[in-house]
């Protein structure tokens, strides 16, 4: 377990840092390029994930297959011929899918985006370079694939943390000081991309992975030898990003883009808690994928419980805090009593539905371990049966709120309904101990906390800041101190710290 709370540490480290980097800055990035600019960010948002659509399960299989590699299921020769096969694919296809945005840029602005302020010709000059730094984003993910499979987590989070940094703060640099349009944001978006794959690929991959007498090339056979598993996680990414990005679809062909904007901001904002889900699922996988070839059942089991305590232990209670204030979080973060009163009901749907799917992110990883992506694609594909329509039918109907709440029942029946599946394949006489102690129990303890200090305290007040912000500060630290109490795993660690002092 030392490697993986190594790398989890790292990743949170980077983690914190890349969200200070993405949220601190989107008000002063709305400030110089507007609501519609920014909506036009949502859909470069959008679009990364709809990219993955053609990344055909490359991406976690280049992944399982480096952990393979370290627990010696691969020679040098062969897991390099993998990666030169496969990174080929990926840059070819990501030529492909930029190459495609560029030429639909103009029916895109003038037809299915509703902009009242920016012009067409604008906007489609901005969607044509949303395509091309969404592809350089995309190939980017290809080698961290790599580097999270060889567990060089603690490198690729200091990377990482650099180019959040270039990303987030430096481009109000070029907007105040340069051109506060949205052209120039994407312009420079697209200089940092071209950087970042190109230390990604020189100075991450190719300096971890072994070397060979000969150089690697092309191999068919050697794609073919994890095209199975590549083909079950391509089937589970398109259902995803069907499940994850038709409320975006939708709402942003219904709605103007304005409101679409408040709806990205309040997206963006919940989103937060995926930087607090991905480290420990980017520890976990390859820690569960040696294990699992391993086929040492009792430590699986411990470090699959001992996970999911730290990942109730670092997303519920923060979780719990902002769904419960929403309007201190987004007065103190946007300043803008308007773009709060619009957002906050979003935010709090938004960030329990996100909670609920980070929760399942280690069993989903326990299952990737296993190779079993069918349980997943049948799950989605009835998910997908289901939501689609609720949200067309919604969004018409009440608007971006049904999309929320929809959001929302998705990810529960995930917890309570495939879960349980899950355990009796993989893990039986495990459940119940995840429900009872690694989850549901601390949670509720969280929620009780955290409503004892909102009885107590008083609303948001904008001319109040410093309040504002004990009041977060409270609820935090109720939060966490029933965190630390219920969860078995946060229970042993402070008996032994408090132990050692004494």
């Amino acid at each position: 377990m030392g490697s993986v709370r190594r790398n989890i540490i790292a990743n949170y480290a980077g983690g914190l840092w890349s969200a200070l980097m993405s949220f601190a800055f989107v008000p002063l990035q709305v400030r110089y390029i507007g609501i519609e600019g920014y909506g036009l960010v949502g859909i470069y948002a959008s679009m990364q994930v709809w990219f993955a659509l053609l990344d055909m399960g490359i991406a976690p299989a280049v992944s399982r297959e480096m952990a393979r590699f370290g627990a010696g299921a691969h020679s040098a020769r062969s897991i390099r011929e993998l990666f030169n096969s496969l990174e080929l694919v990926y840059v070819c296809l990501a030529a492909l899918l930029a190459a495609v945005v560029v030429a639909g840029s103009s029916w895109i602005a003038a037809h299915w985006l509703n902009a009242q302020s920016l012009p067409v010709a604008t906007v489609a000059e901005t969607v044509g370079l949303i395509g091309c730094v969404a592809a350089l984003r995309w190939i980017g993910a290809f080698y961290r694939g790599v580097l999270i499979g060889l567990q060089r987590q603690v490198w690729l989070s200091t990377f990482n943390s650099l180019f959040a940094t270039l990303r987030g703060a430096a481009v109000v640099l070029v907007l105040a000081f340069i051109s506060p349009t949205v052209q120039a944001f994407f312009i420079f978006q697209g200089l940092v991309g071209l950087l970042e794959i190109s230390a990604l690929a020189i100075i991450g991959t190719r300096r971890n992975l072994p070397r060979v007498p000969e150089a690697a090339r092309f191999s068919p056979a050697a794609v073919r030898q994890v095209w199975r598993f590549a083909g079950g996680m391509a089937i589970i990414t398109i259902i995803s990003i069907l499940l994850t990005q038709v409320d975006k679809l939708v709402l942003s062909k219904f709605l103007p883009l304005s409101q679409f904007g408040y709806y990205m901001l309040a997206y963006t904002a919940a989103s937060v808690l995926h930087l607090m889900t991905t480290p420990v699922g980017n520890a976990a996988y390859p820690r569960l994928t040696e294990l699992v070839t391993a086929r040492d059942t009792t430590q699986l089991a411990a470090t699959y419980h001992g996970l999911s305590q730290t990942l109730t232990l670092v997303l519920v209670p923060i979780t719990v805090v902002m769904a419960l204030f929403p309007q201190h979080v987004l007065l103190l973060w946007t300043h803008d009593p308007v773009i709060t009163a619009a957002a906050a009901p979003l935010f709090s749907m938004l960030l329990v539905g996100n909670m609920l799917n980070g929760l399942y992110f280690v069993p989903y990883n326990l299952q990737l371990a296993n190779g079993w992506t069918r349980f997943s694609i049948q799950v989605n594909l009835i998910a997908l049966v289901v939501l689609v329509p609720v949200i067309y039918f919604g969004v018409r109907k009440v608007g971006p709120v049904a999309a929320a709440a929809a959001w929302v029942a998705l990810n529960a029946s995930y917890i309570f309904v495939a879960l349980p599946i899950m355990h009796r394949h993989l893990l039986p006489g495990e459940q119940w101990r995840w429900y009872r102690e690694d989850v549901l129990g601390p949670a509720a303890a969280i929620v009780v906390a955290v409503l004892g200090v909102r009885w107590l305290t008083g609303p948001a007040d904008p001319a109040a800041p410093f309040a504002m912000i004990a009041t977060l500060g409270l609820a935090a630290a109720a939060a966490f101190a029933a965190a630390a109490l219920t969860i078995p795993r946060a229970r042993f660690e402070l008996r032994t710290r408090l132990g050692a002092k004494s």
